[in-house]
């Protein structure tokens, strides 16, 4: 199938890549001392990272280590203490749609596409969830060419799709919403290599048009070529900050809290 992002396409997704970016303004994430509890379980330990306006950052470490946690956090699915901060305005104890109205966008790890809605049904509640007032950068044409295979299926079934298209449309549905911000939860986790790829490609797309994303992943590889900072998650703590040079060359970190 048609996977590739091709100089047609891409090109006709940056006209409005400049405006974009001034969009994002000075929008920061920035975590202060993040607690997190599910029930008893005492789950993050004084988590403190930012996501700066239009830069990629990877949170990575093993499964267990709290990045999920931290996203959920963030988003108000999971209560916290400490400051979640974004442009200014504290985000802890505000409730998911409130936050995502704010401009974050979140894709979690489990896709959530609606099945026996079409793929173009499902973008269309993307749009919905577009901030009031905000001239939208993102539109149909916009997603159709980033994923020509999204365009071909258009009005099938989602529930039918195989497990990379169902991550495109999750994507896809998610950018309709016009976020400043991105929360992608392991968007490569089962894919073929053509597919992480093209993930790989959409999410410097998105950096080109102004978006900051915070990736949560596994595989080294993608966060290292994509990323200008990661952060590395042990036992609900951040073990390490850094750019991917740096973490290329702390062979430490990398054996004590990636590798498995």
């Amino acid at each position: 199938m048609s996977v590739a992002l091709n100089d047609t396409n891409v090109g006709a997704m940056r006209a409005a890549a400049a405006g974009s970016a001034a969009a994002a303004g000075t929008r920061a994430l920035r975590l202060d001392n993040v607690h997190a509890f599910y029930g008893k379980s005492h789950v993050l330990h004084g988590v403190t990272m930012e996501v700066r306006p239009g830069e990629i950052v990877s949170l990575l470490g093993r499964n267990g280590s709290g990045r999920s946690t931290t996203v959920k956090t963030i988003m108000g699915q999971v209560d916290g203490t400490g400051s979640v901060a974004w442009g200014g305005q504290e985000l802890l104890g505000r409730k998911a749609y409130e936050i995502a109205h704010r401009g974050i966008g979140y894709v979690p790890e489990n896709r959530d596409i609606f099945p026996k809605l079409t793929v173009h049904q499902n973008l269309m509640l993307g749009e919905k969830g577009r901030r009031k007032g905000a001239a939208p950068r993102w539109g149909f044409d916009d997603m159709y060419a980033m994923f020509p295979r999204l365009k071909e299926r258009q009005h099938t079934e989602a529930g039918v799709l195989s497990g990379g298209e169902q991550q495109m449309l999750t994507l896809c549905r998610t950018l309709m919403g016009d976020p400043d911000l991105i929360m992608i939860d392991e968007p490569t986790e089962g894919l073929a290599p053509k597919i992480v790829e093209l993930v790989a490609e959409y999410l410097k797309e998105l950096k080109r048009r102004g978006v900051s994303v915070l990736l949560v992943e596994q595989k080294l590889a993608i966060a290292l070529e994509i990323s200008e900072r990661c952060y590395v998650m042990g036992h609900g703590r951040i073990v390490f900050e850094g750019t991917p040079a740096d973490l290329r060359a702390n062979a430490y970190v990398r054996k004590e809290w990636l590798e498995v």
